[in-house]
């Protein structure tokens, strides 16, 4: 995989070989960071890790601070490998960790953006109602679903945009 714009374009970086990830295709990657635009001094919580292929663009492409939980032991093997290779351990920090439960214990944490692309095999309703709490007020909860997922406003949040990409719809709310 590789990181598509910003400040680390171009450099590549692993994945894990597992059916308990499916990283974001660079394609749903570009259109999520083209339709949230400049995210400069941003603070970002990539919820479901995978490869932390999401998180790792937001950083190249501003985002001033990182979060990515992951629970699965060899995905946070890789992407822990993947942040030192790139250099970002100052502003990317990986936990180990149901992202949900995450929120739960650090409710103080808000981010600009919140984004959730959990594994479409294994969708908990009650765990991204918990992550819109890590929004910030006027900040963006986004959520990568399944095309046949019935997405829903969370509440608190207002609906920004839907776009379906061919196998993923993106559903981008704000914290009102």
């Amino acid at each position: 995989m590789r990181i598509i714009a910003g400040s680390l374009g171009g450099l590549t970086f692993e994945s894990p070989r597992s059916h308990k990830t499916h990283p974001m295709s660079e394609k749903m990657r570009g259109a999520l960071f083209n339709s949230l635009g400049d995210i400069s001094g941003l603070t970002v919580f990539d919820a479901y890790g995978g490869s932390g292929a999401i998180g790792l663009e937001a950083f190249s492409r501003g985002a001033s601070k990182v979060l990515i939980t992951e629970i699965d032991y060899l995905a946070t093997k890789i992407i822990s490998d993947n942040i030192k290779k790139l250099g970002v351990e100052e502003s990317v920090t990986l936990v180990r960790a149901n992202a949900a439960s995450y929120s739960v214990k650090n409710p103080l944490n808000k981010f600009s953006i919140v984004i959730c692309d959990p594994p479409y095999d294994d969708i908990v309703h009650n765990q991204i109602l918990q992550l819109g709490s890590s929004v910030e007020k006027d900040g963006l909860l986004v959520l990568s679903l399944p095309p046949e997922y019935k997405s829903y406003v969370l509440d608190g949040f207002e609906l920004i945009q839907q776009k379906k990409y061919g196998d993923a719809t993106l559903v981008f709310q704000r914290k009102i």
